[in-house]
């Protein structure tokens, strides 16, 4: 393991936190244009695949000093949602957001805009099925990451249980060492 510090930690932790923008949302509007929608992919080395249409990159490590631009050409386009996706939306996509959502409330001091993370990132957007509303989509590289990633669950799962310090609960979940949790 790295002692290194992550990214983030050169830069403020948000005070704000931006709320989930359901898939299907996200997919009605860009798909019936009923609003108008910028899509902010924050990832960097993970970018291959494909990015859902119309979405801007900004990678998630450049993107503090950017926010104020990024603001001037949402609200100059008059994008109604700004809305934040990475790998799944666990951790760059919602930083980010929470970043620009203080930046659009307290710095612009604008309420109307909408900020928001979309839900599962790209990898949820790509297992709900809107490969086609997404441009250079691979299916064949998400047909491999989800297998890599399945078989790496397995793994882990397996290895796990031979350790001998896994419990099971009622819920159908184990707990190791009481702090991790891992399905079963």
């Amino acid at each position: 393991m790295s002692s290194e510090p992550p990214w983030h930690a050169a830069f403020p932790t948000p005070t704000l936190t931006a709320p989930l923008m359901p898939q299907r949302r996200a997919h009605q509007i860009l798909s019936m244009r009923i609003a108008t929608v910028l899509i902010i992919d924050v990832r960097r080395t993970d970018y291959e695949g494909g990015c859902i249409r119309g979405s801007l990159n900004i990678p998630a490590q450049g993107f503090w000093w950017n926010r104020g631009m990024l603001y001037e050409l949402a609200y100059k386009a008059g994008m109604e949602w700004v809305v934040f996706t990475c790998g799944s939306s666990n951790g760059r996509g919602p930083r980010c957001a929470s970043w620009f959502l203080e930046h659009v409330r307290g710095t612009a001091g604008d309420e109307d805009m909408q900020v928001m993370v979309l839900e599962g990132g790209v990898k949820g957007w790509v297992r709900a099925g809107y490969g086609g509303l997404m441009d250079g989509f691979r299916e064949e590289y998400w047909e491999e990451l989800f297998a890599k990633e399945e078989e790496g669950k397995e793994k882990e799962a397996t290895a796990l249980k031979e350790d001998g310090d896994v419990k099971a609960m009622g819920d159908g979940k184990v707990v190791v060492d009481e702090k991790a949790w891992i399905t079963a």
